[in-house]
């Protein structure tokens, strides 16, 4: 417990509860999910980048989104593994407090301004497909990869400066794996229900910013396939926006419990296993949602194999 008028300098992440050896199977768990996100993400970067037949605007927001991917889980889960193999609490300074928040924010919206973008892209590929490549051209697609990362980093610098104007007196242990703000705030002896409801406003906005747009577009795509005469043509048409649809199902519905409540302070276990499924789980299932059912990729894929492999036999 700290002093009424002093200020946390550094924090205490309280992590999991439970045995020690229950941290080490936790540990062995998430390494696992971590080394299979960091490989599966890596593995669509390099093909899209070298494979030609994937120089479409779909597979370049994919690998940009394989590297939001990478960066949003290796903000969270190196610090999370290390915690897990500590005897105690894992102690964490304010400035890499802050920065660890700020970037987890940062990269997320950044992902969902993407999503929207991938969203959109489907429309014009299924609605409109004789002007595909005239409306989402290569400048098109950079501009909005660019505006999508500097949107999401530049929105959540209030947020993040905002919470760390609190004072932080009735405790700096945080009862999370990482520095989590709904906990942060509940360190704090300022009243925090202004800014509680300001950051519940903004993660509408953004969520539901990019949510509408991704329904909207959805909902011309599945009225277009319906229209079309062989059940053959409306599968393959669906199966180009099959991967995308499941991942925003997925990666908006952990979310939307996540963050946007009206009470960022809500229970610790609830915010635990939301935050494990936005920085483990989704990392995790992107390279096998948008990979294994995807013909194109998988073919691409194989013939860079076969290349690597006769290289080496040379």
């Amino acid at each position: 417990m700290l002093g009424n008028q002093s200020s946390a300098t550094e924090f205490y992440l309280l992590g999991f509860p439970g045995s020690k050896e229950l941290h080490h199977l936790l540990f062995a768990t998430f390494f696992f999910f971590y080394s299979v996100t960091l490989m599966g993400n890596m593995v669509i970067i390099l093909v899209v980048c070298a494979d030609k037949r994937l120089q479409s605007p779909m597979y370049f927001f994919l690998g940009h989104l394989s590297a939001l991917e990478i960066l949003v889980t290796s903000v969270i889960v190196p610090v999370m593994l290390w915690g897990l193999l500590l005897p105690g609490m894992l102690t964490i300074s304010l400035t890499a407090c802050v920065t660890q928040l700020f970037l987890y924010l940062s990269l997320g919206t950044t992902e969902f301004a993407l999503l929207g973008a991938m969203a959109v892209d489907r429309y014009v590929a299924v609605c409109n497909p004789l002007r595909y490549n005239v409306i989402m051209n290569s400048r098109t697609c950079i501009w909005v990869v660019i505006v999508s990362w500097v949107f999401g980093f530049l929105f959540e610098i209030w947020p993040v400066y905002a919470t760390f104007q609190l004072t932080f007196c009735k405790s700096n242990v945080v009862n999370n794996f990482f520095c989590d703000r709904g906990q942060l705030l509940k360190l704090s002896c300022n009243n925090t229900l202004f800014i509680e409801f300001v950051l519940f406003l903004m993660a509408v906005f953004v969520l539901f910013g990019s949510l509408i747009p991704t329904v909207i577009s959805y909902t011309y795509i599945i009225s277009t396939i319906l229209k079309i005469p062989s059940a053959s043509g409306q599968r393959k048409a669906f199966s180009t926006c099959a991967s995308h649809f499941t991942f925003v199902v997925i990666g908006y519905g952990t979310c939307l419990f996540l963050y946007v409540k009206p009470k960022q302070t809500q229970a610790a276990d609830y915010n635990r296993v939301a935050s494990l499924l936005v920085s483990v789980v989704t990392p995790f299932l992107n390279p096998l949602i948008f990979t294994l059912r995807n013909d194109k990729f998988m073919e691409a894929f194989r013939d860079i194999v076969k290349r690597c492999y006769q290289l080496l036999r040379d």
